[in-house]
């Protein structure tokens, strides 16, 4: 995105600037074109239904996004404390960033970043501590950094590397092979994937992946993903000779994700419909060169997830008969349910992740949102739990059942990820990697309260600020949030956050239900009929902060992305004097038409279905763009987006951002940031990310009154 200079913004908003250092706004006018629905009996208007068209094929889209974005950054460039925040942010990004490191075929492979790099790079080591060399530097792929490493898988053999590449944020992704004898590319291109990983066979000649048909012209950000299909490619050749391996062009929305056992003698197809982890599996014995992969759980009322196997017995995470999460063990010689025997039995606490690697099984827990790990003989006997360094999120843990050694990553909201190598055999771990960042975390606590939401339900939150905090109701607060599709917020760190801790911010992350911090029963308290729950959950929490005095109404921002987008819309829209300020990021917004575009479909099993009448009334009744309304004061907002989303695509804030802008009775700006060459999220440039953020944190600070000390 083009910055623009502070005397050119205020020129371009005709030089008028409020006492406060506000320029004057005067938002573009965006036409309104009578489009009207009948659903269900209910007729639904949908003035800006225009803006849903593609940015990149109708000039009348662009026109707008420039005319908002000419608005936009003119406000935030005049706002005097942002070039010193993004300075600040700079300083504090620049550190060096390690990923846990993996082996294959002998090798360490891990990501670096030097600190300002736009994307991590991959090293290859012979040793842990060995001299890395290079295997891939994405930053030499664009000149802006927005192409991005979205995928890799190492043949067994170690010979060859297939590796994904996204450009401009998109879920799109095109595969490669390379050479790591010679460290060349072969001529292979594996386009049209997405929602996909790939899986050697034991041979290293080729691997299985799933790819959809390529859309027609103009429709590869709009249309709608489905038809997946499981494919066989062999090193070296061309795309058009892939060997169809399974489809069911019976059931469009079904997508696979294909794994080939460590012993290599099976193929596992986990088949989902949606986000939900609930999937059915399929198998098929790499021995018999002409056998369909047969059904091993034919129904999609429970998650299974392929742990690993001796022989013909599967061992999966499942919870069936254990909504916090099990290990079982089906034989597919006998996978009567009657037959399935369990290895590690529920726990109290949600059990996360799993992981077979040195012959035994670790296990991730969630204890009110923060990290706990066991370890598991192969019978399931306990063996020990992970010591971990205080409280914060762990995770890594992977590797083969031959190694003798893991690594895992630890952080919590003030302290950088420590990469530690843990020792199977012994249970020692010891760091590796510890990062350092321009701060001093010591100025800092974490605590975590427990609130009560709206119908009685106890609620954890994590708070976050300077030590000897003074509970005046005067602290500039960022309440965050996510609540959907069983996603945990545990304790982790960001530099962006610490930018706004320094600000003397303090940073709230409420751990709403539909996440999967206790297990599923928590994720179904917060979807379709129940997603009202969520938001009286981030409701609570904003009322607890205020009620606790950390904060007060004209105080309070609220965050969130994504799902976090849609929370942020509808609690502003439901209750719109208890914020100061709103960020939703690339949310949707228009809870009627999401499942018309790409990813969109795949939501339904957590938001529902317009086609069906109850679930059509419990969208709408929740839904941002549908339930703003004229002559309301609304918060200061900053909405953020990108024109090459295209999981959720950016129609959804355009209609919200004009029909709040439309809507807004009050003083408060009501802005919309629209990143070009970014999408939603992922492979986003360092530059960029340290841009938006200096803007996001800029806004605040003014329409919050937050005082700085100009540094």
């Amino acid at each position: 995105m083009r910055r623009w200079t502070i005397a050119a913004s205020l020129a371009a908003l005709g030089g008028a600037v409020l006492a406060a250092g506000t320029p004057k706004l005067e938002y573009p006018k965006t036409k309104m074109v009578e489009v009207v629905d009948e659903i269900h009996g209910k007729k639904v208007r949908d003035p800006y239904r225009w803006l849903e068209d593609d940015v990149r094929t109708s000039p009348e889209v662009r026109e707008w996004v420039e005319a908002q974005n000419k608005v936009s950054f003119g406000y935030l460039e005049a706002i005097p404390s942002r070039e010193a925040i993004e300075r600040r942010l700079t300083e504090l990004w620049n550190y060096e960033r390690y990923s846990s490191p993996f082996v294959k075929a002998g090798k360490y492979y891990y990501f670096k970043n030097d600190g300002l790099q736009n994307q991590s790079v991959l090293y290859a080591a012979e040793s842990l501590d060995g001299k890395p060399s290079v295997l891939l530097d994405p930053n030499t792929w664009s000149s802006d950094g927005t192409e991005a490493l979205a995928g890799l898988s190492f043949s067994d053999d170690g010979r060859y590397l297939a590796y994904a590449r996204s450009g401009a944020g998109s879920d799109w992704q095109e595969w490669f092979v390379r050479d790591l004898a010679t460290g060349l590319d072969l001529d292979d291109r594996v386009q049209w994937t997405k929602f996909t990983n790939t899986a050697w066979t034991p041979d290293g000649r080729g691997f299985f992946y799933a790819r959809f048909d390529a859309p027609a012209e103009g429709e590869a950000f709009k249309a709608l993903n489905t038809n997946q299909k499981v494919f066989y490619h062999r090193a070296g050749s061309a795309q058009a000779d892939d060997v169809l391996v399974y489809a069911r062009p019976d059931q469009p929305r079904w997508g696979f994700a294909p794994i080939v056992s460590e012993d290599g003698r099976y193929l596992i197809l986990s088949s989902y419909v949606g986000t939900d982890p609930r999937n059915r599996v399929f198998y098929k014995n790499l021995l018999v060169p002409y056998g369909m992969p047969v059904p091993l759980i034919d129904t999609i009322d429970n998650e299974y997830t392929f742990l690993g196997n001796d022989g013909p017995v599967f061992y999966f995470k499942t919870d069936l008969q254990a909504p916090r999460g099990r290990v079982v063990a089906i034989d597919t010689r006998d996978p009567r349910p009657e037959k399935l025997r369990e290895v590690i039995g529920q726990s109290k606490n949600a059990l996360q992740d799993v992981n077979l690697v040195g012959n035994v099984f670790v296990a991730t827990y969630l204890q009110d949102a923060v990290t706990r790990v066991r370890v598991f003989r192969i019978d399931g006997t306990p063996l020990r739990d992970v010591e971990l360094p205080g409280m914060g999120s762990a995770g890594g843990f992977g590797g083969r059942r031959s190694d003798v050694e893991t690594f895992y990553s630890f952080s919590s909201f003030h302290t950088p990820p420590t990469i530690y190598r843990y020792d199977l055999i012994t249970g020692e771990s010891r760091p590796w990697r510890r990062p350092q960042v321009a701060f001093d975390p010591e100025q800092y606590e974490v605590e975590q309260v427990f609130y009560t939401s709206k119908d009685g339900t106890r609620v954890p939150m994590f708070l976050t600020h300077k030590k000897g905090l003074v509970r005046d109701g005067a602290r500039p607060t960022l309440l965050y949030g996510y609540g959907g599709f069983g996603v945990s917020l545990t304790p982790s760190f960001s530099v962006t956050y610490v930018g706004w801790l320094e600000l003397g911010g303090v940073l709230a992350v409420a751990n709403l239900r539909g996440g999967g911090e206790y297990g599923e029963d928590w994720h179904s308290a917060g979807k379709l009929a129940n997603k009202q729950n969520v938001f009286d959950d981030f409701v609570a929490a904003a009322e607890w902060l205020i009620a606790n005095k950390v904060t007060r109404s004209s105080k309070l921002a609220i965050q969130g992305g994504s799902n976090g987008g849609l929370l942020v819309g509808a609690c502003m829209a439901q209750r719109p004097e208890l914020f100061g300020a709103a960020l939703p990021a690339v949310g949707v917004m228009d809870m009627l038409r999401f499942e018309k575009f790409t990813a969109g479909r795949y939501w339904v099993d957590d938001y529902g279905s317009v086609e069906d009448a109850a679930q059509f009334a419990t969208l709408f009744a929740y839904s941002p763009y549908h339930n703003l309304k004229p002559g309301v004061r609304y918060p200061a907002t900053l909405i953020t987006t990108a024109d090459t989303d295209d999981r959720v695509v950016p129609g959804h804030s355009f209609k919200f951002a004009a029909a709040l802008q439309r809507a807004q009775a009050g003083d408060a700006p009501v802005l919309i940031r629209i990143e070009t060459r970014a999408g939603h999220g992922g492979g986003k440039p360092t530059a960029k990310a340290i841009e938006e953020t200096a803007d996001e944190w800029a806004f605040l600070v003014h329409v919050l009154g937050v005082e700085t000390d100009g540094r």
